[in-house]
């Protein structure tokens, strides 16, 4: 289980360069008199509608490290209600109204920022494969003004299948829920499969784009006779209303988030959502030039 964490190389010093003056990261004393604290303004651009607990994760690990909002910070909230194609034009009214940095959450808004501004900086997160993805060129050497946090599912998500089994040693075919407009659940599908095989279960996928469709998914598991549910990571997908329909289907499944099995989950194996939004957050607080990413401009 990972969490990786890349960072952009500076495309302007300037709009990095400084700091907000409350503590975070980098900052340094000076017997210099201070100029009047400005106001960051940063955008969050996400799939899906509020409330949200990835929003919700990334604006209280924000506020721990002094972005309080009406003091240090504004945030310019925008959601696409689960429908990407509106991400695009979300990102350029965020390049618009000139904030100083977007907190791009999943890979689709990840993306739709990138494409919106090769200037303002970008920090990910809840993102699969940044360098797949076409994010960044590689991790080491990322390239133009995107940093974040990277969540390498690939690598682990044969556990899922094996603590599903361990859990339910009698589950002999087990059903994988997919979005096929992820583009990343066809690469977690493979190890999976390979797990599969020599665990001797039998893995059938059910799509869903979204919430929407989870009716009409789980009628499919119930046709399939599932004994387990392996549920994909997808900001798409409601975390209330999917732990429900398992629980009334009486379907054990296993997540990624731990959130997921507190909210009446079985299992979870993954890294919790403060970790990924903490780390996101320092990115905003730091970057390797030794100034802030999420800070004024102006």
């Amino acid at each position: 289980m990972k969490v990786g964490m890349f960072r952009h190389n500076v495309v302007n010093r300037r709009v990095f360069l400084g700091s907000l003056g409350v503590g975070l990261l980098g900052t340094r004393l000076t017997t210099e008199a201070k100029p009047a604290r400005k106001v960051a303004r940063i955008g969050l651009l996400r799939p899906q509608s509020p409330p949200d607990p990835y929003t919700t994760a990334i604006r209280t690990s924000l506020r721990q490290l002094g972005y309080v909002e009406g003091q240090t910070v504004e945030f310019e909230d925008r959601w696409a209600e689960g429908r990407m194609e509106r991400l695009p034009a979300l990102a350029a009214d965020l390049v618009r109204i000139g904030v100083d940095a977007i907190v791009a959450i999943s890979t689709p808004a990840a993306q739709a920022a990138k494409e919106a501004t090769a200037i303002i900086p970008i920090v990910v997160a809840y993102i699969g494969d940044p360098v797949g993805s076409g994010l960044v060129a590689s991790l080491g050497r990322p390239g133009g003004n995107i940093t974040g946090v990277s969540v390498l599912n690939v690598e682990y998500s044969a556990k899922w299948l094996e603590f599903l089994k361990a859990a339910v040693p009698k589950l002999s075919r087990a059903v994988v829920l997919a979005n096929p407009a992820n583009a990343n659940h066809a690469v977690l599908l493979r190890p999976l499969q390979i797990a599969a095989a020599r665990l001797h279960v039998s893995l059938v996928s059910v799509e869903a784009h979204d919430s929407g469709e989870f009716d009409h998914a789980f009628g499919g598991m119930i046709r399939e006779r599932a004994d387990g549910l392996i549920v994909l990571p997808d900001p798409r997908f409601t975390r209330e209303h999917l732990v429900e329909l398992v629980r009334r289907h009486r379907i054990p499944a296993i997540y990624q988030y731990r959130e997921f099995a507190e909210a009446g989950g079985l299992l979870a194996y993954g890294p919790p959502l403060a970790v990924i939004s903490d780390r996101a957050a320092l990115l905003c607080g730091q970057d390797p030039e030794g100034g802030q990413a999420c800070r004024p401009s102006r």
